[in-house]
């Protein structure tokens, strides 16, 4: 029902302040404080019939009318008393859920109190706040009445000022009314500025004045309240007190704090007249087993009159939740043979219901076993710990005589102690039997027997063993050893991973003329130790007969490889060696016959029946198929046998060096200058294939040519290299200088040989030379440019006892720096 319409004061309208006033005030008081008790009683028949609500909302309406015309003339102190029963009789029309509602709405304002801060006077049109409303039914015809004339709420659902408002009480209030909801909200605004008692309401002392507030106080019981009960709601479920003389009309309950007005919201309201409070669904306790409110009174203008005190709402459990198992399948393993009462595991199952009650008390049972042999209780549950433990006695929990290894448990928690009105959760249990080392490997035979072939190496025999324990366990698989019949370590005994069985190998080829056949006795253990009771017995050791099978072996050289030395060049058909190979087979005559298989060379031949090795050809040091002095060649040894068995050798020729290569002069072109004042030509070296003492020290020296000597010198550097020297100037043309240089073998070699010296004209850095034929015999070839670099490396060979010839420095000045087998003059000349 929309608020009364009441009349406001004009402007500038006085107040009158008779004695006669005061009375008729206080008069038109009472009976407005009467006429509220009676829409209270209309308020609370209204919860039981619906109907007789309407009826008697139509009664307050027309007494609340009456009442306004008698306090027409009260002045404004009937604007506080007409808001007290308009918020009463909205209170009056908060009832059950309404047919045609939303299963778990609520009807009415979903939140019940907003704040909005005071800045400044609100401007018209200016939305303050959003509402939040819903009748359950989609808001058609909903209505809108604000405490405040100067707002109201839009289609929207904004409380927006209808001009502007400098200045507003600090609560508001907001009637929201259709067809299926009646419901109130407050607008608390903060930041208001102080303003001056000049209202009437302050003039008579009725805006912050408390009376009889030393004679009140505020008590809240604590309410308990059951989960998971059923509609209709809102149900009440305690209430708040005051004590006190008389209670003031315009103070109001207010209900704030977890469930209320914060998260989670509208749990519990609280009637502002009475202090009923009442929850507006059902609850579970396993969401909130308590909530803690604060309940306070308040005044119009939301000034706290009294409180807050607190409100402890305690949810009683009920039994609706099952015991709910950490895993649906549970492992476990218990060793063979354990004693009775072993725990094997422990199940666990939770409830969420209360701890404290039986709700949430367990009891642990097993229904089923499979297999149900030997026995169908092998096994026993404690009730209230959840331990699984070992009933059958130790003698029948034995693996190998079991059914099975694996048994299934099913296991069921019961709450409320086990009664039979209690909830149930299942889970399986699955409870393996383990094994111990309890019996031995065997072999399944006493002997075993192999053949090999000699000179072969590999596996030649597989050895079974049975052993009743688990399988890839440590108590089945099986360590092999050879105690007795292998001096030699010519065999070697590995387990199988996937079968457990010994395979025997030799590892050392096996000679059938050494001897024919071997017995080896082998031992087989576990990995893990036997339990204390039980041992290795005869079954547990065998006897391998191997026995070797002859083969034609090839002949073997001895000894290989075969070294011998010899001089090089050694005349045709020379002896060089005599090949030794023997034939193993020594139980069989057979013939050798030698051939070769590899002479690089071709230098030797090879007496087929003897083995003796002559030459074919002469023995070469300097040849390229002879490396470090070595030549190498390889020969093959082939019996008579069926099939025909070979074998190689090799043999290695130490080449010694004879004198059989003359030396040679290094480099052979030079360049000099014309006009150079250093008459050092250059210097050259010798060279020779042969190996010392058949090469240096070297002899160089001018050509038998008649008249050399008085155009070229040649003088010695070193045991390699000699310096080269003009005696006066030459003019520009290229010629040939001849030179004899000598070795110093046994007998000595010497060799003739020409430098080719260029003389050139060098102007501005630049040589000029000819490219025209040199001359020879009585001109001398220049050698100064490549010599030099000879001797920047051969000087190194000059002891410490020699010096370094002026001739050499005088070619360092030139420009000249020897660098290998051509001498590179100055960087700077360049020539044409």
């Amino acid at each position: 029902m929309p608020a009364p319409k009441v009349p406001k004061l004009s402007k500038g309208e006085r107040v009158e302040g008779t004695e006669s006033d005061s009375e008729r005030i206080h008069r038109d008081s009472e009976r407005a404080e009467s006429d509220r008790e009676r829409i209270h009683r209309d308020s609370e028949r209204a919860e039981s019939d619906h109907e007789r609500v309407h009826r008697d909302r139509n009664r307050a309406e027309s007494d609340g009318e009456r009442a306004e015309t008698n306090i027409r003339h009260s002045g404004p102190l009937h604007l506080y008393i007409s808001d007290a029963l308009w918020i009463l009789e909205a209170v009056a029309h908060v009832g059950g859920q309404q047919d045609g509602l939303h299963d778990g709405c609520v009807p009415g304002f979903q939140v019940k109190q907003y704040q909005v801060a005071y800045s400044g006077p609100f401007q018209k049109g200016q939305p303050l706040i959003q509402v939040e409303f819903d009748d359950c039914a989609g808001n058609e015809d909903v209505a809108f009445d604000v405490s405040d004339p100067n707002f109201n709420v839009d289609g929207d659902l904004n409380l927006v000022p209808q001009q502007d408002v400098p200045y507003s009480g600090p609560i508001v209030f907001i009637h929201g009314l259709s067809a299926h909801a009646d419901d109130m909200a407050q607008v608390d605004i903060t930041g208001l500025p102080l303003k001056s008692p000049h209202g009437l309401r302050d003039i008579l002392g009725l805006g912050q004045m408390l009376p009889y507030r030393t004679k009140r106080s505020l008590l809240v019981p604590p309410v308990t309240v059951t989960e998971n009960q059923r509609a209709t709601f809102p149900k009440v479920i305690g209430q708040s007190h005051v004590i006190s003389s008389v209670k003031s009309g315009n103070h109001f309950f207010r209900l704030t704090g977890p469930g209320s007005d914060q998260d989670p919201k509208g749990l519990f309201t609280i009637d502002i007249d009475t202090g009923d409070v009442s929850v507006s669904r059902s609850l579970d306790r396993e969401d909130f087993d308590s909530y803690e409110l604060e309940v306070s009174i308040s005044d119009f203008e939301g000034n706290t009159v009294e409180g807050p005190a607190l409100l402890l709402i305690t949810v009683i459990d009920q039994n609706d939740n099952r015991p709910i198992f950490k895993e649906t399948r549970y492992t476990g393993e218990v060793l063979e043979g354990s004693p009775t009462g072993t725990t094997v595991m422990t199940m666990t199952a939770f409830d969420a219901d209360d701890p404290a009650t039986d709700n949430a008390a367990l009891r642990y049972n097993i229904v089923r076993q499979s297999p149900d042999k030997p026995s169908p209780n092998m096994f026993y549950i404690d009730a209230e710990k959840g331990d699984i433990v070992t009933v059958i006695s130790p003698t029948l929990l034995d693996r190998e005589t079991l059914p099975t290894t694996t048994y299934e448990l099913e296991i069921v928690a019961k709450d409320m102690a086990g009664s039979e009105v209690g909830l149930t959760g299942t889970a399986t249990a699955t409870i393996t039997i383990t094994d111990k080392n309890d019996h031995a490997p065997e072999f399944t035979h006493p002997l075993f027997e192999a053949h090999v072939h000699e000179g072969m190496t590999g596996v030649v025999v597989n050895l079974t063993v049975d052993d009743r324990d688990d399988p890839a366990t440590g108590a089945w698989r099986a360590i092999y050893s050879i105690i007795n019949g292998d001096p030699t370590q010519s065999f070697e005994i590995q387990t199988n991973p996937d079968n457990n069985e010994g395979m025997l190998s030799v590892v050392k080829p096996l000679d059938y003329e050494a001897t024919a056949s071997h017995k080896l006795y082998i031992k087989v253990e576990n990995e893990d130790p036997l339990v204390p009771d039980v041992g290795y017995g005869p079954s547990s050791t065998a006897t391998v007969q191997v026995t070797v099978l002859d083969f034609n072996e090839g002949p073997v050289f001895f000894p290989d490889p075969l070294t011998v030395t010899r001089m090089e060049n050694i005349p045709v058909g020379s002896f060089v060696a005599s090949l030794n190979a023997t034939d193993p087979d020594i139980l069989q005559i057979q013939s050798i016959r030698y051939t070769i298989l590899r002479d690089p060379a071709g230098w030797l031949s090879v007496n087929p029946v003897r083995g003796t090795v002559n030459t074919s050809a002469s023995l070469d040091r300097e040849s390229p198929y002879v490396h470090d002095n070595k030549y190498t060649a390889v020969f093959i040894a082939t019996d008579n046998g069926s099939p025909p068995a070979t074998g190689t050798g090799t043999l290695v020729i130490n080449l010694e060096d004879y004198n059989d290569n003359a030396p040679y002069v290094v480099p052979s072109v030079a360049r000099v200058c014309e006009d150079a004042h250093d008459m050092n030509v250059a210097i050259v070296g010798g060279r020779d294939k042969d190996l010392a003492p058949n090469a240096a020290p070297f002899k160089i020296e001018l050509g038998k040519q008649p008249g050399l000597d008085k155009t070229w010198k040649v003088t010695r550097v070193n045991s390699t290299h000699s310096q080269i020297m003009l005696l006066h100037s030459l003019k520009k043309a290229n010629y040939q200088l001849p030179l004899l240089i000598t070795d110093s073998g046994v007998p000595p070699l010497s060799n003739n040989t020409e430098v080719k010296v260029q003389v050139c004209v060098c102007k501005k850095n630049r040589m000029h030379c000819s490219s025209a034929h040199s001359h020879s015999a009585s001109l001398l070839v220049l050698l100064a440019t490549p010599l030099l670099a000879l001797l920047c490396v051969d000087l190194k060979v000059i002891s410490p006892n020699e010096s370094l010839p002026r001739s050499q420095a005088t070619n360092k000045k030139l420009g000249q720096r020897p660098l290998g087998r051509h001498t590179h003059v100055n960087p700077n000349i360049k020539f044409d």
